[in-house]
């Protein structure tokens, strides 16, 4: 296919004109159709709907160490649970706090605790004249809208296919004390569905801050959602490198089981060196006397062990991928070749990211949704809303039926094409 820095002015007014009544077309329909959020489909919730059935008012509510789930207590989570989710999380259960949940909550609130108490006996943040977090580019964007909240000062860190650019990483984090913590989205990252590398896994561990108070926070929301599990990336364990190196306390690893079960209603955990989980528990003891134990008993008693959870995660692969793959088809056909557009095949993880050509994603998003496709913001994958080159726009496959999703994909790629078509001719 020829592409469209190719074609003469007069080919591509011709184009221009040709898809403008596609569009015309679609638009006249009166679509509403939303790929905003990657929110799990209403076909995947329905394959835990047995959880609910798991327990009833003739059930023995008690955990495994004999604690009654009805009651306060257990401020760190009942046994199994710990268990559950340290082994979806990669993590010994002995290092494991089970919280409500969310892990966005639990994120926010780590971040809270160290402005006003600070970390482990350092300065709380909120006395010092500055604090800076690196934010790995593109990315999530409730990770940014929490430093802005916050007022911390937020700096641009380059994703490569193997994770951040760990060069600017370990010097960044080694000249500045103000630096006090990386986002990472380290197994099918949002929105390019990059896994780090063992390297950069290593690099992490590594890394020598010049503030002792520095954290990685370690979202690992994506750790089971494999798309193709004969092709599952595997990630290194973040909390064996730190203590290899030397670094025990330097990570936060967060998970949950957010689109595994029910979001809004599954289970989140925090996992961190024993020291690191020692100081917060002291806090967390002021916050709460214990989180829903029924709600953790029902997740162990429902998915088991780690088995378990595996397959069910194959069965909203099954869901998911077909979807994941419409998209990409559209991409690859529509298009392949045309140099107006690049994306990224996820093995797993929620999202597509589609690079645009520089100063067209935000023209984009606005053209879908005039023809009645709703996409997430163009720039939200940027702390500040602001994607310096305007390109990166990310496409959550997962909640619309596979045929809106077909109808979705083809009017992106008319708006693709039509906003690309405009900027090729204004440049001439």
């Amino acid at each position: 296919m020829k592409s469209y820095n190719e074609m003469t002015t007069e080919e591509l007014m011709a184009l221009k004109e040709q898809l403008t009544s596609e569009y015309e077309d679609v638009k006249a329909k009166g679509l509403s159709l939303d790929m905003s959020r990657g929110k799990p489909a209403a076909t995947q919730l329905d394959l835990a709907m047995d959880m609910l059935d798991v327990l009833t008012s003739s059930s023995i509510l008690k955990s495994e160490n004999g604690t009654d789930c009805r009651n306060y207590g257990v401020l760190d989570g009942i046994p199994e649970a710990k268990e559950l989710m340290g082994a979806m999380m990669d993590a010994p259960a002995d290092q494991v706090i089970i919280y409500g949940n969310s892990s966005l909550n639990i994120m926010y609130d780590t971040i809270s605790r160290s402005m006003t108490h600070g970390v482990m006996g350092s300065t709380p943040w909120m006395k010092l004249p500055e604090v800076k977090w690196l934010c790995p580019v593109p990315g999530y964007d409730r990770h940014f809208a929490i430093c802005e909240h916050f007022g911390i000062e937020m700096i641009n860190v380059p994703m490569t296919e193997d994770g951040p650019d760990m060069d600017l990483v370990e010097k960044l984090v080694s000249e500045d004390d103000a630096i006090k913590g990386i986002w990472c989205v380290p197994m099918y990252s949002n929105p390019q569905g990059i896994t780090y590398s063992d390297e950069t896994v290593r690099r992490f561990a590594n890394l020598k801050p010049a503030a002792s108070d520095f954290r990685i926070f370690w979202d690992n929301a994506y750790c089971i959602h494999h798309l193709y599990f004969d092709e599952k990336a595997v990630l290194l364990d973040i909390l064996k490198e730190c203590e290899k190196a030397g670094n025990p306390d330097m990570v936060y690893k967060f998970g949950s089981t957010s689109k595994v079960s029910f979001p809004g209603s599954g289970i989140a955990a925090l996992a961190s060196s024993k020291a690191n989980l020692e100081y917060i528990k002291k806090q967390l003891t002021l916050q709460t006397i214990g989180h829903d134990k029924i709600n953790q008993l029902r997740h162990v008693r429902y998915f088991k062990n780690y088995d378990g959870l595996m397959e069910h995660m194959k069965k909203q692969a099954d869901i998911m991928r077909p979807k994941f793959e419409a998209v990409l088809d559209v991409l690859d056909k529509e298009l392949g070749g045309l140099g107006i557009g690049s994306w990224i095949a996820p093995k797993g993880g929620y999202f597509i990211s589609f690079d645009a050509l520089p100063g067209c994603a935000k023209a984009i998003v606005a053209k879908a949704k005039e023809a009645g496709v709703v996409m997430t913001g163009a720039g939200a994958t940027y702390p500040y809303k602001k994607d310096p080159s305007d390109s990166n726009i990310r496409i959550a496959p997962t909640f619309p039926t596979p045929e809106d999703l077909a109808v979705a994909a083809e009017i992106f790629v008319l708006s693709v094409k039509l906003v690309s078509i405009d900027k090729l001719l204004e440049s001439r």
